[in-house]
């Protein structure tokens, strides 16, 4: 493909990416030619001669980097999908150049005057809410990106931004390679005494592939390292699999992220102090639902207060039942996964290898698309004519009716080049251009274990919420109605954003939706209701302990970004006295969650990981809306999409929540749905 060819539509089905045709060496001339386009885009906005206007400034300012994006979008989705030292490689030259690029754009006085002009003048002029809070969102976007600093000061700013674009990367890429380089070898089969066969043939497989034929392979990703914490009777390799998975990217190698994260703060702080604001924390706030660190903070020590006397309870339960089976004297992290999951059976007769027969990945799939249908009457329909980036990925359309309304990529296994965890993103976002509109193609991306020549993919429980999370997602991607792309599908608030996900769980705890996918994968048998019975009882188990390792997270979050840290010399000091007062069990030396924190630190959370307790508080109260009228009830589903969902963040979010849900939220539905009133 010639690259000037890149630009065109694509000759693909719903003009969507040809991954064969674009090689590694491809994406660096692409961006540069793709910043040579935008910048000529540019230059004809900033010349015009005529009067600012949203029409002649905004609008277009909307669509002029739409080059760049497309390279952009394509190269940072197979980064993490797909990762490769090439790409590693070329991520290192890209990032600093986008970076430098919106410095330029940010900081440009002329484009600015425009900018302000509009947004003083938007009141004298009568604007549908949509276009009004772009006009705001562009004119604060400059102004939080150094439009108002001067020229000395910009260049302070620039530099800052570059260097915090490259420990971005290098912290990811550091993440990865100790994640990977870590495994635990067994000898015997006696060692792993409580694992299930299947699961003992696959850690057989790993160590062959890894040429160590007749042992068995642990690794850290999700699907070995979880049940093998929960299932293994060999304390001993709990606890080196359990310091494996605390000490990646702090061991004493060149993947350690130490010196990555306190140059990282160090610069965030720098950075927000240069543009007038307190702390880093501030900054980000300013942007959010919450508003600022103060609120956060009154949020989690609230939720703290009322949570940490029932997870206290939780442990203290939960340690005299380990001493009382194995005359355990004290309960240590590496012993938690496993006596949770045999006290959850010993309480409700229930575990995971029980259930996930019930629980087969394809059905999976077919029940998210069958809870769509019945909310939302979308349709999927597999097209395995187009394009992917890997063999795995599967591409579908989504209808409503004869209307098209997007496509979904989903990528559910782990592969070495792959990030752990699970997320959703977009290869295309939708919005309106020149009176025709784009539809977008979003993707979930997981981590599942693969089918084997016996068997299907089977998932936990847990694994079959992260499922129903990621796809609430893509739902909001795909269900957005705006015109603009910058405030289109998840393009809002960051604590607004995990609200359609975190709902979309609350489904897989309810009978009628079970009912509708989970059967065991050999016999067509339904969950027997017993089980669904046991789930739902099984619900709050753990709740309290559950909130207090979010809210130590959250609190982490907010220790690092809240404060001027060029003084800290130790990140285990530091995360020590950040947590302590969570802490249920005993800290673990030579341990850090920071150096793998990719939230805060390479995936946009910074001072915002209480983004996720605070959508639970959302959650839970629009959750009872649909439970007081039927989960599927057609009418409340259809207030959520028209009012939630479809707005993207054309609207402020608790604008938005409150036309649904009627009023403000508390935090009593929350406390009251994990039984911790």
């Amino acid at each position: 493909m010639l690259h000037e060819d890149f630009f065109n539509e694509f000759d693909t089905p719903f003009n969507t990416y040809p991954f064969s045709q674009i090689k590694e060496n491809d994406y660096l001339p692409l961006l540069k030619l793709a910043i040579s386009r935008s910048t000529k885009k540019l230059d004809i906005i900033i010349e015009d001669t005529e009067s600012p206007t949203f029409e002649n400034l905004i609008e277009k300012l909307e669509f002029y980097d739409d080059d760049i994006n497309k390279v952009s979008s394509l190269f940072f989705n197979l980064l993490h999908a797909e990762r490769t030292d090439g790409l590693q490689k070329i991520a290192n030259e890209i990032s600093p150049l986008i970076t430098s690029f919106y410095n330029d754009v940010t900081m440009n006085p002329k484009l600015f005057t425009k900018i302000k002009l509009v947004f003083e003048t938007r009141d004298a002029n009568i604007f549908e809410r949509e276009k009004r809070i772009v006009i705001e969102k562009f004119y604060k976007n400059f102004v939080r990106n150094g439009a108002l600093l001067s020229d000395n000061e910009k260049d302070i700013l620039r530099s800052i931004d570059e260097k915090l674009a490259k420990l971005s990367l290098s912290f990811s890429e550091n993440l990865l390679k100790d994640k990977n380089s870590f495994y635990l070898l067994v000898d015997t089969i006696e060692e792993l005494e409580g694992l299930e066969k299947s699961f003992i043939d696959t850690l057989s497989d790993k160590a062959n592939e890894k040429g160590h034929e007749g042992k068995f392979c642990i690794t850290l990703d999700g699907p070995t390292y979880l049940p093998f914490m929960k299932g293994v009777h060999n304390r001993t390799l709990r606890q080196k699999a359990y310091i494996g998975q605390s000490t990646v990217a702090f061991n004493d190698n060149d993947a350690n992220n130490s010196e990555n994260i306190k140059l990282m703060t160090k610069l965030r702080h720098k950075r927000a102090k240069l543009l007038g604001y307190e702390n880093h924390a501030a900054y980000v706030l300013e942007e959010r639902m919450a508003e600022t660190p103060k609120k956060v903070r009154e949020f989690l020590t609230d939720l703290l207060i009322k949570a940490k006397p029932h997870a206290e309870k939780e442990v203290d339960e939960l340690a005299s039942f380990a001493s009382s089976l194995d005359n355990i004297d004290e309960l240590y992290p590496w012993d938690f996964s496993y006596y949770a999951e045999k006290l959850k059976k010993k309480k409700f007769d229930l575990d995971d290898e029980v259930l996930k027969p019930y629980f087969s990945l394809d059905y999976a799939m077919t029940g998210i698309f069958t809870v769509a249908e019945k909310l939302y009457n979308l349709t999927f329909k597999e097209n395995s004519d187009i394009e992917t980036y890997h063999s795995e990925v599967k591409v579908f359309e989504v209808l409503e009716g004869q209307r098209f309304i997007g496509l979904l990529y989903t990528d559910l296994h782990p592969r070495s080049g792959k990030m752990p965890g699970a997320w959703a993103t977009s290869f295309v976002d939708q919005f309106w251009k020149d009176g025709v509109e784009q539809r977008p193609h979003g993707s979930i991306v997981c981590n599942f274990s693969r089918p084997t020549t016996d068997k299907p993919s089977l998932l936990t429980f847990g694994e079959l919420t992260t499922l129903f999370h990621e796809f609430g997602h893509a739902l909001h991607g795909l269900l957005s109605e705006c015109k603009l792309p910058s405030v289109a599908g998840t393009n809002v608030f960051w604590d607004f954003v995990e609200l359609p996900s975190q709902l979309m769980e609350n489904w897989c705890f309810e009978k009628e939706c079970l009912d509708l996918f989970a059967k065991h994968y050999k016999t067509g048998e339904e969950l027997p209701f017993e089980y669904v019975e046991k789930i739902k009882a099984s619900a709050n188990f753990l709740e309290g302990y559950s909130t207090m390792r979010q809210l130590s997270l959250a609190f982490l979050d907010l220790a690092w970004h809240s404060m001027d840290t060029s003084s800290v010399s130790d990140l285990e000091e530091f995360e020590k006295k950040a947590i302590e007062q969570t802490a249920l069990l005993p800290r673990i030396p030579k341990t850090c969650m920071s150096s793998s924190f990719g939230h805060i630190f390479s995936g946009g959370y910074s001072a915002g990981y209480y983004s996720y307790k605070w959508a639970e508080v959302l959650d839970a109260e629009a959750f009872e809306r649909f439970k007081e009228h039927g989960i599927f009830n057609k009418e409340i589903a259809t207030k959520f999409r028209r009012e939630l969902l479809s707005k993207g963040g054309s609207d402020h979010p608790m604008n938005l929540f409150k036309k649904f849900n009627g009023k403000e939220p508390s935090v009593d539905a929350l406390l009251k749905r994990g039984g911790l009133l």
